[in-house]
């Protein structure tokens, strides 16, 4: 069978065993049990449903149509991977599922669900829609997916890292004790830790369970006298050295045994702290059916560990300045290909691995952050354009190549966008490059006062582009952890979202762009921590110091369209770039370096 039949064979797989559990339609996030951005490859269930491997997605199955809902950033890749005669494509977005479902079915309807897989917002929410049209949700606690799933992977056996405080900057016993204190002023007894990030950095663990992501999966539960419950893989851990490592008053349990203990603490009614937006249903609907008092609040690791402290800040200027040397290195290696002209089988595939090949001689190097967005020319339209998905495109007939690429080192996370110049470029090519880059440059100027979120900086790296009447559909920054997840919450610079006030400490990418469909695409990107400046005038005012030390290829720059202040900042910021990167490179590479942070 082919791809496509395989697909159809699975979907009709599933509905025989919705028919035989009396369900009329199921529904299949893109999501494991611990609702990550990032999930480990025996948790792909929508994957191997609908044959689309995309970030973002949700299936819906019912008896006689399926639908497959994807954002804009995937619509092109789900009618490649996935059948249109067995699916409809719908928008994640304009198209709510719950909303579909409910135009689809008839009163008495049975929709399935698994617990496990969604959070309680979004089972409150459902479920109360669902009920108005007379539909009831119902949790299975056997994902027919899983029923069928023959050949699934197994969940990995990485052992556990224990990270040292000389990394981490604080130890996980202050860090509990911390937490806790935060706990009994609040007059509550625990508080439920689901997310992979939140359970690594309270721990000072890492491990090797995702790609991309240096986590160890499991869950917690964290009391008010600062003792906790680990609930993990035992086989991943030596008991001994992690008691030691964590302090005497964590105790770890097989992942199975959760259930048990979300049971007790509901029957001694307990008063427990969970994030209903991630942590999954099944787990706060355990606590309380079971007696629980459940206090719905944000995950309260979130904040401290969004803010790093100065170990963890100096970790990360140093990965930055050994990740600089590599990106630098590579754009010197393409400069040199394109000179060359022998670039006969080089494409967007090849290019991405050599530019890891660079990182990997960096020391502390793990792994990339992401997926490399390795884009040339219309390729580069698609902002988050995967060449794993298709045919690489082939290097030598576009004028302009976007690489977004980052590196998990043991010391920090990276993540960078450099837009170049491979061939030759338009006028236009040059005035939305510069919009671009001026727009970035206003965000790394700004000044503002305590108590700003990003969603009031984000029109700063807009205006550039607004003025010329062009914009681009996605946020402009994102934070950014410790080694740890490329994309962290709760900070966030973009036009809706995240209200948090930027503070101290944070990490976050600057990333404005533009991308004109089938033609190119274009996009900026640095990383910036938020750091407290002298104060002037009545007000105690935060801003931004630069983590990224790379050069913007100034062939794509318009310098009509520049003021003397960004003259001056394009100027000054590679001047700096030179004096941090030209003590770490030699030869070919540092004549290189001396040409891209030439004076303009």
């Amino acid at each position: 069978m082919n791809h496509f039949e395989i697909i159809e064979t699975r979907v009709a797989q599933i509905r025989t065993t919705l028919a035989q559990q009396e369900l009329d339609a199921f529904i299949v996030p893109h999501d494991d049990e611990h609702l990550g951005e990032y999930i480990p490859a025996h948790a792909e269930r929508l994957d191997w449903l609908t044959g689309f491997n995309g970030s973002a997605g949700l299936a819906i199955i019912l008896a006689q149509q399926a639908a497959l809902f994807v954002d804009g950033r995937y619509t092109v890749q789900a009618r490649m991977q996935t059948p249109a005669h067995v699916f409809n494509f719908l928008h994640l977005n304009e198209d709510p599922h719950v909303s579909w479902l409910t135009e689809q079915l008839e009163p008495g309807a049975r929709v399935g669900f698994d617990p496990r897989l969604h959070s309680l917002t979004w089972y409150q929410h459902a479920n109360a829609q669902l009920s108005e049209r007379g539909i009831t949700l119902v949790a299975v606690t056997d994902n027919p997916i899983d029923q069928h799933w023959l050949d699934r992977p197994a969940p990995g056996k990485h052992p556990i890292m224990f990270y040292s405080e000389e990394l981490a900057g604080q130890s996980s016993q202050a860090k509990r004790e911390q937490l806790a204190s935060d706990l009994r002023k609040r007059g509550l007894d625990a508080v439920l830790l689901t997310q992979a990030e939140p359970i690594n950095w309270l721990l000072n663990l890492r491990g090797r369970d995702v790609e991309r992501l240096p986590v160890v999966l499991g869950f917690g539960v964290l009391y008010a006298n600062a003792s906790m419950d680990f609930f993990v893989d035992t086989d991943k851990l030596d008991c001994i050295a992690f008691s030691q490592h964590v302090g005497q008053d964590v105790s770890v349990y097989p992942t199975d045994k959760l259930g048990a203990l979300l049971k007790r603490i509901g029957e001694d009614q307990q008063k427990v702290l969970a994030d209903p937006n991630t942590a999954n249903a099944w787990t706060q609907l355990t606590m309380e059916e079971a007696g629980a008092i459940l206090v719905a609040g944000q995950d309260p690791t979130m904040l401290p560990k969004a803010c790093k402290n100065e170990t963890e800040l100096t970790g990360m200027r140093a990965a930055h300045l050994r990740d600089g040397v590599a990106v630098s290195r590579f754009l010197a290696w393409l400069d040199r290909l394109i000179l060359s002209g022998e670039f006969d089988g080089v494409d967007e595939a090849s290019l991405a691995d050599q530019l890891e090949a660079f990182r990997k001689e960096q020391q502390h190097y793990v792994e990339p952050s992401f997926d490399t967005i390795s884009a040339l020319g219309p390729n580069a339209a698609m902002c988050h354009y995967r060449h794993t998905n298709g045919v690489p495109r082939t290097f030598g007939q576009d004028a302009i190549y976007l690489v977004d690429s980052g590196a998990q080192y043991l010391d920090g996370t990276t993540d960078i966008t450099r837009t170049v110049k491979v061939g030759e470029v338009t006028e236009e090519h040059r005035a939305m490059f510069t919009r671009v880059l001026q727009g970035h440059i206003a965000l790394d100027q700004a000044r503002f006062p305590r108590g700003t979120a990003g969603i009031q900086l984000d029109v700063l790296a807009r205006m550039p582009l607004w003025q010329a009447g062009y914009n681009y559909d996605h946020g402009t920054g994102h934070g950014v952890g410790h080694f740890l997840s490329v994309h962290e919450g709760p900070q966030r610079i973009a036009p809706k979202g995240s209200l948090v006030p930027l503070m101290p400490g944070m990490v976050l990418s600057n990333e404005p762009g533009y991308y004109r469909e089938d033609a190119f695409g274009i996009r900026c990107e640095n990383l910036e921590i938020v750091i407290e400046l002298p104060r002037q005038g009545e007000l105690d005012m935060l801003g931004f110091e630069r983590l990224t030390y790379v050069p913007f290829d100034t062939r794509l720059i318009d310098r009509d369209l520049l003021s003397p202040a960004e003259f001056r900042w394009i100027n000054e910021y590679h001047a700096e770039v030179y004096r941090r990167l030209s003590p770490l490179l030699e030869g070919e590479d540092l004549a290189w370096l001396e040409q891209a942070t030439d004076l303009i």
